[in-house]
Order: structure tokens, then sequence, then C-alpha cells
């Protein structure tokens, strides 16, 4: 097998669980993974089926079942993304997968229930795209949520669903290094300040209950949550899956791809200069200024960030503290989601206050 085989054997090995939790259909993954043999062709086979499921949405729309339109182009959206996320290689291709995730996404999701509405919030001269999608009740309140290093704001709509349905609205991020923001603003170990962009935009929003703000994160997103969760004192709760405590001592185990994603998008001329970045993620003088309630999510089974990790962060932190180790789960426990993601969204309610649904 050459070394590509082997680049498309990691990706299908670390992720399938993942594809098939997030929206992709299982049929969908087996031809297109099936069918595939070098990673060149990757996000061009991705981006094919894709397509399939976007013109099903595009004539839906067309035909004005608008709710049959959103469900074809959420999920082309979704393979769109999977088309691009580690595809380092080749940027113009990636790019041109990623514009049409976003497309996609935008024009789905507005016809969503709930819909989702696009905001743009600054941030440090630049803009940090995001997706709001508010529950039916008034000033609801607000969980933010931030994508990993190789997720976007629009992987993470399986994820929405709970807390919307418990009556908390839900502001899907692409910070620095993710997503839209990849291109102009580089990973960064002190996330906190994009955090605090995004409350004072919470804050000045008349429909949103800006007293009532939670942050959550998955994989990388699992530590910037938590490293916001400290800095930024208006975060009242915080939910943290299979964040890592320390990013530079996961790299050397750290997938090929995953370590060639991180470089481009830390916007690191080499390897060294990645690995320094790396070094900048750490939650160590962190974790103990945790203060607010947090719940932390790891799989025992996690081959990319070690549930030591989330063990560590639950001993350092502050304050009130839930940790959840599925015994079975993988990354983010993607392969048995059932386990927290409902749980997850019953605890948040708790903190807000809210009645049990």
């Amino acid at each position: 097998m050459t070394a590509k085989d082997l680049r498309v054997a990691s990706a299908i090995s670390h992720w399938a669980p993942r594809f098939v939790s997030n929206g992709v259909l299982l049929a969908d993954f087996e031809d297109v993974t099936g069918s595939l043999e070098r990673w060149e062709d990757w996000c061009a086979a991705w981006s094919a089926r894709a397509k399939v499921h976007e013109d099903l949405g595009r004539a839906s729309l067309k035909e004005n079942y608008k709710l049959s339109a959103s469900e074809h182009l959420v999920r082309a959206a979704i393979y769109y993304h999977f088309a691009k996320f580690v595809f380092v290689q080749d940027l113009e291709q990636m790019r041109a997968a990623h514009l049409k995730a976003v497309a996609c996404y935008r024009d789905g999701i507005a016809l969503a229930r709930p819909p989702g509405e696009r905001v743009e919030i600054a941030f440090s001269g630049n803009t940090i795209a995001g997706v709001l999608r508010k529950p039916a009740t008034p000033k609801p309140p607000v969980l933010i949520m931030a994508p990993g290093l190789d997720s976007t704001k629009e992987e993470l709509h399986a994820y929405e669903e709970p807390f919307l349905a418990r009556g908390i609205a839900v502001l899907a991020i692409d910070g620095p290094g993710q997503g839209e923001a990849e291109y102009e603003i580089p990973i960064c170990g002190d996330y906190e300040h994009a955090a605090a962009a995004v409350v004072d935009w919470i804050a000045q929003r008349s429909d949103l209950d800006r007293r009532n703000v939670a942050i959550w994160g998955v994989s990388l997103g699992g530590y910037y949550a938590p490293r916001a969760a400290a800095y930024e004192k208006r975060i009242k709760a915080c939910i943290a899956l299979s964040g890592p405590f320390e990013w530079d001592r996961i790299w050397d185990a750290l997938p090929e791809l995953t370590r060639e994603t991180f470089r481009v998008r830390s916007h690191s001329k080499d390897e060294t200069q990645a690995r320094a970045v790396a070094k900048t993620l750490t939650m160590k003088e962190a974790a103990p200024k945790i203060t607010c309630p947090i719940f932390i999510v790891t799989g025992r089974q996690d081959r990319l960030v070690p549930a030591s990790h989330a063990e560590q962060l639950a001993k350092a932190v502050s304050g009130p503290v839930e940790l959840m180790i599925v015994e079975d789960g993988g990354h983010n426990a993607n392969n048995r989601p059932y386990r927290y993601r409902s749980r997850t969204a019953d605890w948040l309610a708790g903190q807000f206050g809210l009645p049990k649904a």
C-alpha cells in the first residue's frame, strides 16, 4: 500500500463514526470511501456526492418544498465540508469545496425549523462568521459552539438539535483557524479573546438573554471552550468534548493529516513552527481559573486525545465539574453519541434554570 493510500485508510479509520453521527448517510460513506484509492481524489469524490444532495435541494426549492430543500441542502453542506476538512494538500480545491459548504448551509438552514441566521462578528480587524438559531421562546439563553481543528460551524448541525429542543439558542462560530476565518486568522492559544468578542456581540442583541451564556467545544474546540471559560467570566457554564489539556503533548501521535492541517491553519511555514504554536495551546495556567460549572466528556478508547487529558482538566478546575468517560467511546465518543448528547443538553438546561423537557 502506498503512502497516499495510507492517508485514505487513516481518514476512514479515525473519522468514520464522526461522519455518520454528524449527518453523512452510511451508504454514502461506504460508496465514496470504497471507491477511493488515492488521497488526491478525496475532495473531488466527496464533492461529487455532495452535488447529488445539492441538486435535490435546488430542485425542491424550485418546487417550493422548503423543508425538503432545507434537509437536502444541509446534508450537501456537510458532505462538502467533509470534502475539505483535512484536504490541505490542494488549497484551491479545498477552498472551492468549502465555499460550496458555506453556500449550501446558508441556503438550507434559512429554511430549517428553527431557521438559522448568518451573523458576522468583528474580531481583531477581521470577521468571525456564525450561524444563530433560536427556539420559539422569547429571549432564550445562548450556547456558543466552537468547532475543532478540522471542523466548522456547518458540521455542528447535529450537535445543535438537543439544545434547541430544550429552549437554548445556539450560535455556531468559525473562530480563529476555523472555517471561514482560517484563511485570515490563524489558530491561537488565547481563544478567550475571540470568545469575548462573541459575548460582546450577544450582549448587543435584544432577542437573546445576555445574562445566560454558555460555551461548548468539540475536539480542539474542547480546549477552546474551557480556555474561554477560564478568562471570560460572562460565560456561565461550559461543555468540553475530548479536548487536549496540552496540544503539544499529543503532537507526535497525531495522524499525518491532522499535523499538516494544524500547520496550515496556524499559518506556519513548517512543522517546527507549527509545533511552537502547538505549545501555546495549554490549559496549565488557565484550568484553575475555571470557576463556572463545567461538563467534560471523553472516550476511553480515544486515539487522538487520550482520556487522561479530560481527567487532568477535571482535577484542575476550581468550579463544579461533571466528568463523563464513555468507556467504549472513541474520539468525542462519536461512535456512542447517544451516551452524552442528550445528557449534556439536559445538564445545560438545568444550569440555565429551564424546566425539564
